[in-house]
C-alpha cells in the first residue's frame, strides 16, 4: 500500500525535489502527516506549519518553494490544492477495491426503468418506472431515483439521496390544503455527485435540472423547478427553494438560502449561512449574516438595527436642516 514519490511525479507532473525512490505510505494534513506520508500547502498563512511539518514530502506552489527545501522533499505545483486532488485520485486508483457495475441484489428496479449495463446500483437502492441512468453511473445504498427522472452519465449519488419526491405545493382552501400534483420530474447531467441524504424535488409542471459537473454536499435540499447551471458547487444544508435559478460556476456556502424564484448570474459565490434575498445579476462574492458576538453585546447591536431606519429619516432631516442653513442669506 505505498507508492514511489517518482512515480506520482511522472503519472502527474510537478517538479520533484527530493528522493524518486522514498516511498509514499499515506496521505495526511501537514501537521500530523509522517515521515512517509505526503502532505500539502495551499494556503500561505499555514506557512509555519509547513516549517515544522515531519512530512516525508510536501506539495508546494512556487511562492512557497524555498521554505519548502530548507525543511526537506517537496513537489512544486502550480496549484498545489488541484495538484493534491489528483494525487488523492491516483491513490484510489492504485488501492482502493474497483466498483464492480451491475445491480445488488437487494436493490428494486422497476421493470420500465432504463438502467446503463455500465452502473452500478447499490443495496436497497430503488429504481422508479421511467427512471433512466447514465453509463457508469454510481448509486450508492439506498439511493431512491423517482419516476420519469434522469441520471446522466458518470455521475456519483452517495447513500440516502432522493432525487424525485415530490415539489412542495399546497393551494389554500378553505382554511385547509389542496395539493397541487408535481407532474414534472428532475434532470441531472453527466459527472454530477450528490451527496448523502440530499433531496431533488421534482419539477410541478417543467423539470428541475441540475446541469452538468455540479457538485451538491451532504444535506441539501433542492426544491421543485429548481435549475442549476454547470459545475456549481454547493455545501452542506443548503437550502433552495422552488424556481430560483442559479447559474453556472456559481459556488454557495454551508447553510446559506437561495429564496424562490430568483436569478442567480453565473460566477456568483454565496458565503456561508447567507440568505439570498433578491436575484443577483453580477458576479461576484456576496455575504449576508449578522456576525456571532457576546449575547449581551449582540442583543445591543440587534435593538440599533431595528432603528435604523428612524435613524436614517432623522439623519436626513439633519442633512436638510443643514443644507437650508448654508442657502441662507444670513448665514454667517
Amino acid at each position: 500500500m505505498a507508492l514511489r514519490l517518482g512515480a506520482i511525479v511522472e503519472a502527474l507532473g510537478g517538479v520533484l525535489h527530493g528522493d524518486p525512490e522514498l516511498s509514499i505510505t499515506g496521505i495526511a494534513p501537514l501537521e500530523v502527516a509522517q515521515p512517509a506520508q505526503l502532505a500539502f500547502l495551499s494556503n500561505p498563512k499555514y506557512q509555519q506549519q509547513l516549517v515544522h511539518s515531519q512530512a516525508g514530502c510536501v506539495i508546494v506552489g512556487p511562492a512557497q518553494q524555498d521554505v519548502a527545501l530548507a525543511r526537506g522533499a517537496c513537489i512544486v505545483a502550480d496549484n498545489p490544492y488541484l495538484y493534491f486532488a489528483k494525487v488523492t485520485q491516483l491513490w484510489k486508483r492504485q488501492h482502493a477495491t474497483a466498483q464492480a457495475s451491475g445491480i445488488h441484489p437487494s436493490a428494486v428496479i422497476d421493470p420500465l426503468a432504463v438502467v446503463d449495463p455500465s452502473a452500478s446500483i447499490g443495496p436497497l437502492c430503488v429504481v422508479e418506472r421511467g427512471a433512466r441512468i447514465g453509463a457508469g453511473t454510481v448509486l450508492k445504498s439506498r439511493v431512491t431515483v423517482g419516476e420519469d427522472c434522469s441520471v446522466g452519465a458518470h455521475c456519483l449519488l452517495h447513500a440516502g439521496v432522493v432525487i424525485g419526491a415530490d415539489g412542495f405545493g399546497f393551494a389554500p382552501n378553505a382554511g385547509a390544503w389542496e395539493k397541487i400534483e408535481q407532474l414534472g420530474a428532475v434532470r441531472i447531467g453527466d459527472n454530477v455527485e450528490i451527496g448523502a441524504n440530499t433531496c431533488i424535488d421534482r419539477g410541478a409542471l417543467l423539470d428541475t435540472v441540475i446541469e452538468n459537473g455540479v457538485k451538491l454536499d451532504n444535506l441539501i435540499q433542492i426544491g421543485h423547478n429548481v435549475h442549476i447551471g454547470a459545475h456549481t458547487a454547493m455545501a452542506g444544508c443548503v437550502g433552495v427553494a422552488g424556481s430560483a435559478r442559479i447559474g453556472a460556476h456559481c459556488t454557495v456556502g454551508g447553510g446559506a438560502i437561495v429564496l424562490g424564484h430568483l436569478t442567480l448570474a453565473d460566477h456568483v459565490n454565496i458565503s456561508a449561512a447567507t440568505v439570498a434575498t433578491r436575484s443577483i445579476s453580477k458576479p461576484g462574492h456576496y455575504t449576508g449574516m449578522f456576525p456571532i458576538d457576546d449575547n449581551a453585546q449582540w442583543e445591543k447591536n440587534a435593538a440599533s438595527l431595528k432603528q435604523l431606519s428612524s435613524l436614517r429619516d432623522r439623519l436626513k432631516a439633519v442633512e436638510k436642516t443643514l443644507e437650508q442653513l448654508q442657502q441662507s442669506p444670513d448665514t454667517p
